[in-house]
């Protein structure tokens, strides 16, 4: 299994990013968390600041599992000002895996094209946005075979969850969120 991005801007929500990361770990996945600033150091949306694995020009990513773009703001409009992460998502698109939440679905993916035609959600606010190209469902989670969103921090676990899945199989998901006394059988998908 190849490595996975989650990528942060200044102002990012700090329960997505970490939630993610958290879960991923757990699974036994490999993550690295992504600062596109010039520094290891990133400030949350609620300041909480983290100190990030890696720097986006100091990182090789050769054929990543998944590139994950947590929301929050500014952090997800940060993340679509950047250019060099919407050329190498856009070379993702191609074949391999995005997930993204919150804001992230509809400030950084719709206006590259990302979501042409696929069924999306967002966070209710920018839903607006995300339906210009996408198939809007307003539900917690839409996973797809290459392409996870999810709606806001409340479906941060679930969000994490089908990455997993998709990854590592249901049952791997169902361990890892049992041992986090996640409860249900089948978390609450769109498919």
């Amino acid at each position: 299994m190849n490595t996975s991005y989650i990528f942060l801007a200044d102002g990012f929500e700090e329960i997505e990013a970490l939630t993610v990361v958290d879960v991923m770990r757990r699974a036994g996945m490999d993550i690295k968390t992504v600062s596109i600033t010039d520094k290891h150091e990133v400030k949350g949306a609620h300041g909480v600041t983290v100190t990030a694995d890696t720097l986006y020009d100091s990182t090789d990513f050769i054929m990543p599992e998944w590139l994950i773009l947590p929301g929050g703001m500014p952090g997800s409009q940060n993340l679509a000002d950047f250019q060099p992460l919407a050329t190498l998502l856009k070379a993702q698109a191609e074949g391999g895996k995005i997930a993204a939440i919150c804001a992230a679905p509809a400030l950084v993916l719709a206006p590259l094209g990302v979501l042409e035609g696929k069924e999306a959600t967002c966070y209710p606010s920018f839903h607006e946005q995300l339906a210009t190209g996408a198939v809007l469902r307003d539900v917690p989670v839409v996973a797809l075979d290459r392409l996870i969103t999810a709606n806001g921090p409340s479906a941060a676990l679930g969000f994490a969850l089908a990455i997993v899945a998709n990854s590592m199989g249901e049952s791997v998901a169902q361990e890892v969120g049992s041992g986090m006394l996640y409860y249900p059988k089948r978390p609450n998908y769109y498919f």
